[in-house]
Parts: C-alpha cells; structure tokens; sequence
C-alpha cells in the first residue's frame, strides 16, 4: 500500500464553488504522491479541482492542510487564454498571415521564464525544444497543453492539477508526461490528475477518488495494479444511446462524385518553417480514413486546406468533390459539404445563443457567426440534444458547460449537418469512456447506413485521433504524416 499521507483535508458533508455543490459524504484526502480523480462527463471533476484551488476562502468549505495554505495551481486546456498577451480571436486567424502581426511567440508570453534551467530541462522532457520563436497559435492541441504543464512547473507549487491531462498528447508524449509526473512525486510533489477514462490512470498512482453525480465516493488507497482498479471504476460510465433514433440528415447530397479530396505534392510554409512538404493522398467518395501522426506533424494543418479555411490552399493542387480547388467555387459551396469539429476549434468557439442554438447553427456552414434559423433547425437540434441526453442543457450558455458537456455539444454540431465528407480532429477530446463509445457508434451508424442505403446518404470521413482503440471500426483506410525534424 502507498502512502496515504494527507495533505489536504475536505471536510465538510457539502463543498462549493460558484453555484455548484459537491455531496462529501465522509472526509476525504489529497495525499502525498499521484491521487486520481475519476468519473464520467459531468461527474463534478473540474469542480473539485476548483475547490481544491480556489474554494478555501468560501465559508461553506472546510479544508485544511498541515501546511497550512498550500500553494495549488490547476491546468486545463482552455487556460491557454490565460497567459499573457496572447490576442487570438478566432480559429481560422492563424492560418491567416496578415492577421498574425499581432500574435506573440513563445518568448514574448513567458519572457525570462525561457532564460532559466528550469525552462531548458523541461522542453527537453517534453520534446519541445525551439519552441521559443513560434506563435503560439502555429502549436498543436498537444504542443499547447505541453506548454501549459511546463509553464506550471517553472514556478514554485505544492499541488498541481492536471485536468484530463493525456488528452491531445500522442503515445511518446503520454510516456513523458507520465515520467514527468513520476519526477514530480520522486521529489515530494502532489499531483491530482482529473480523468474521465480509465486508461488513464497513471501506472503508479497512489490513490484514486471515484466521482458520480456531483458526490465523492470512497477512495481506492489499496492499489494491487492499475488493471484491477480500471476495473473497479468502470460502474461508473453507464451512459448509452439508441442508434436507431440518430435522426435523418435534413437535406441529402446526391451528386454523383468520384475524388472528395485529393492533394498532390502539398506543401505549407510559414517563414522558414516547412510544415507539410511534397504530400500525396487522395479520398474517394464513401472511404473512411484515419489521419495519424504524432504532435506537430502538420495534420491540423492539412485538414485546414481540406475545409478552406487556410489561404495557403491556393498554392496547392487540391481537388474537392471532383473539382479543382480555385476554380471558380466559393469558400461556402466547400464548407456546404463539409462537417468538421477539432479541439482548436473548440478552444476559440465562443458563440452566442443557447446550446440548442449553438447545435442548430451547425446546419449553417459557419464557425462563431450567427445566422438566423431557418424553421425546423432548431427542432432538429432537441432532436440530437435528446438523442445524446443533453436536452437540459438546451436553455444553457456554452460557457457554463464542463469541458466534456461542450464537447459533446460540439460534436452534436458536427453530427447535425451529415454532409459528404465529415471530418473529426480528435472528437473524443475529453471525453469519458462511454460517450466516446457513443459518439463512435454514430459515426459507425453514419457509414453503415451511407453503405446499406444505395448510395441516398453518401458519406466520407477523415477521423484524426493518437490512440487506435478510438477509431470507429468503419475506418479502413490510414495516411501517416511525419513530424519535420528542422525548423
């Protein structure tokens, strides 16, 4: 058994934090060493780490610690916004080079941080050496949260929170953080990583702390192997869906089509940096295809070509739904057949409207720009909305949704439209283990019906994703992009 040395105390039955409230039902401990919190989307994780760093002021919580007010930073995806003058309004922005003036390197956010040994030690931990010259909105959803954890680590802290911290990394990456972590408990440090699949459980973990229904239930301190606690939580994801309710798509694209996308000798530069060189890969009508590579291979980069929202697409030989790219089609009869969600997008999404609205708007061809609906758009909406047991969160604001709820909000948006070529850039981005089987099976339904139904439901489908257990089964075709060794 690991130690179990406590070193913050929740103690009251009922915890706070901005309107939340978490049931504790008997004290709980952060120990010393690698605790894990565990539970489904909506299970109160994010909650808890906000508690745990910023709840100690609230009357309503008892927390103590034998040292006192310990110092606990928290880190999440979306805190990318937090560092210092960082100015990216919106997705497509740093694909755009006029637009990207403005936009501060590496340096210029962290200024001396970059100048210590601390900084050297840790980009070559996370295999992000050079990183200091490039704009932070050029860097991968993986290279992003990287970054984060070492702008964390630099400075003094008792207790790090990692909030789903392995999601964007690739399998090399989630092998260094994992090391990362193992450094950090060797020298004394807590860490609370916040997980929603069972996999990721570290491999030495000291404690885990199942969540459900906004309650914290008894710890597991007992840690034979990490199998045989995977095991133990999987109780925990109970959620499912009927496929056969996944509605029809409002409108159906018949035109005949040989090539959805083909590139041929596809390059992207920026500066001196090349990201994409000398690349080949055709999609025929009906495949479905997995785009690999490992953090800043270029494949966020590439599929911007695909969905015109990079103007470096015109330098390019591109071929689109039979079509020469550049040949007269504007960027809406592209976007009109194309469905695409990415953590990226995500993280510069900030709409205005309800969540049924928000989902609605998916049948529009736009990213964060209004349209007013058409009639029945936003019945269809509750239709998905229900379909993925997300109806009470119709009336809401994105905004107040866990990382999680908006994901699987974002993916109702994509689902919505069911155009000729949906694209998926890690759409399990935070996802626990059952509404990642969720959202697999209706892409699997997608495809089985585009195939079962003489071609009325033509589909094609790019799926980007590091781990092979997340891809749909109806994925059968790969393209492999390696990452560039020279700047």
């Amino acid at each position: 058994m690991s130690t179990t040395t406590p070193v913050i105390q929740l103690k009251s039955p009922r915890l706070y934090f901005t309107g939340v409230m978490l049931v504790n039902p008997a004290p709980t401990d952060i120990v010393q060493g690698i605790n894990v919190v565990i539970g489904a989307n909506g299970a109160g994780k994010s909650t808890l780490g906000n508690i745990l760093e910023k709840g100690w002021n609230f009357r309503t919580n008892v927390i103590t610690s034998p040292l006192g007010k310990p110092s606990v930073k928290k880190i999440e995806f979306s805190d990318i916004h937090s560092l210092p003058g960082l100015n990216v309004e919106y997705y497509q922005q740093r694909y755009e080079a006029t637009m990207n003036d403005e936009v501060p390197t590496i340096a210029e956010i962290l200024g001396d941080k970059i100048n210590t040994p601390r900084w050297q030690e840790l980009t070559e931990l996370f295999r992000l050496n050079g990183v200091e010259d490039r704009k932070i909105n050029f860097l991968s959803s993986g290279e992003l949260r990287k970054l984060l954890i070492i702008n964390a680590l630099i400075d003094p802290v008792d207790v790090i929170i990692l909030d789903n911290p392995y999601i964007g990394l690739d399998q090399a990456s989630r092998a260094i953080l994992d090391d990362a972590i193992n450094a950090l408990n060797s020298r004394g440090f807590t860490i609370v990583l916040l997980v929603a699949n069972p996999r990721d459980i570290h491999p030495n973990v000291t404690q885990v702390i199942p969540m459900q229904n906004l309650t914290l239930l008894t710890p597991l301190t007992d840690i034979e192997s990490p199998a045989r606690v995977q095991s133990a939580v999987m109780h925990l994801f109970d959620y499912a869906i009927n496929v056969d309710d996944i509605p029809l798509p409002p409108a159906v694209d018949n035109e005949p089509v040989d090539v959805v996308m083909k590139i041929t000798d596809g390059h992207v530069n920026y500066g001196t940096r090349a990201i994409i060189e000398g690349l080949d890969w055709e999609v025929k009508d009906g495949q479905c295809w997995a785009l690999a590579g490992p953090n800043g291979s270029g494949k966020s980069t590439l599929l911007s070509l695909i969905c015109a929202d990079n103007p470096q697409a015109y330098s390019n030989d591109i071929t689109l739904f039979d079509r020469r790219r550049g040949s007269g089609e504007s960027i809406w009869d592209i976007k009109r057949r194309i469905s695409f969600v990415s953590p990226e997008q995500s993280l510069h999404f900030h709409p205005a409207g309800d969540v049924a609205t928000i989902v609605a708007q998916g049948l529009n061809d736009t990213t964060g720009v209004f349209i007013p609906l058409k009639p029945g758009q936003k019945e269809l909406a509750m239709q998905w909305l229900r379909l993925l047991h997300l109806e009470h969160l119709a009336p809401r604001s994105i905004s107040t949704l866990s990382g999680g709820e908006r994901q699987m909000v974002m993916l109702a948006r994509t689902f919505i439209k069911q155009p000729r070529l949906m694209i998926f850039d890690e759409p399990l981005h935070g996802l626990d283990y059952a509404r990642a089987r969720a959202a697999r099976a209706i892409i699997n339904h997608f495809a089985a019906r585009s195939r079962d139904s003489r071609g009325r439901y033509p589909l094609s489908l790019i799926f980007v994703t590091h781990y092979a257990d997340e891809l749909p089964e109806c994925v059968t075709y790969t393209k492999t992009l390696a990452k560039k060794t020279c700047n």
